[in-house]
């Protein structure tokens, strides 16, 4: 616990400079977050990312992460949408089985191009958040952070009803509706300081929401993890893991808050 609250204290040194200041200092951090990311779902593969279908699927996911300030530039300049140049990638891995005669499958194939996705869109909607401005950003940011303390100190606390014990043995429903109530909670301190919402009530269904699919974005990195026989997607983090180990919630959260309308 000690060198968890010791990491966390010096990765907040860190990041929270970034994210007061956002523009393109934000986006380049947000840049060298993804890229450690992404490295972390390849190695669980056996992807080496500098190789060429690990530089591949960097460029697809560098192109997914622009911000939709620079989209139309982008556009002008080489003549392709995100999308496209995106799906081009997917091609060239596809072509590339060929080359390496099936050492590298369509089953890694599709690993790059989804691990792609799966990082790509959550962290631009970090990017994007930003731009709408840092309250949303703090507001996400708090949903998850007190999510996972209340499930953490509910479940170890009470928690006798195993959630999902096949993807993660730890977790209770008793801590996961702890964590929703916590979330919920918070929020409304942070919505009396500094309005989010047009309503409690529309924040406290959003929150309700998110809190749920944070939980939900854990899990699933959690059932990446085992399917690989993973223990934490990495070291960068000591007591945490690595940057998926951190931002699980987070790539789920944010898209969502958009989706909702919520941050528009």
């Amino acid at each position: 616990m000690k060198q968890r609250i010791i990491t966390a204290i010096i990765a907040l040194a860190f990041f929270t400079p970034f994210v007061i200041i956002g523009g393109w200092p934000f986006t380049l951090v947000i840049y060298a977050i993804a890229t450690i990311g992404l490295y972390e779902i390849l190695r669980m593969r056996d992807i080496k990312i500098l190789s060429v279908p690990g530089v591949l699927t960097w460029i697809a996911l560098a192109v997914l992460l622009i911000p939709s300030s620079y989209e139309q530039r982008f556009y002008e300049t080489v003549g392709y949408t995100k999308i496209e140049l995106a799906f081009a990638v997917a091609l060239l891995l596809l072509i590339h089985t060929v080359i390496v005669k099936n050492r590298f499958t369509f089953d890694h194939a599709a690993f790059s191009i989804l691990g792609a996705l799966y990082i790509g869109i959550g962290f631009y909607y970090f990017i994007e958040t930003r731009l709408f401005g840092i309250e949303y950003v703090l507001y996400a940011l708090i949903v998850i952070w007190t999510t996972d303390t209340g499930a953490y100190f509910v479940g170890r606390k009470i928690g006798k009803v195993k959630l999902w014990p096949d993807i993660s043995p730890n977790k209770t429903i008793e801590g996961f509706f702890g964590g929703i109530i916590t979330a919920i909670i918070f929020a409304c301190i942070f919505h009396y300081f500094i309005p989010i919402a047009s309503s409690y009530w529309i924040l406290i269904v959003v929150t309700l929401i998110a809190s749920i699919i944070g939980q939900l974005g854990d899990l699933v990195e959690s059932a990446i993890k085992r399917n690989y026989n993973v223990k934490d997607s990495g070291s960068l983090l000591p007591g945490h893991g690595g940057i998926l180990d951190r931002f699980d919630s987070l790539l789920f959260v944010l898209p969502l808050l958009h989706f909702l309308q919520f941050v528009a």
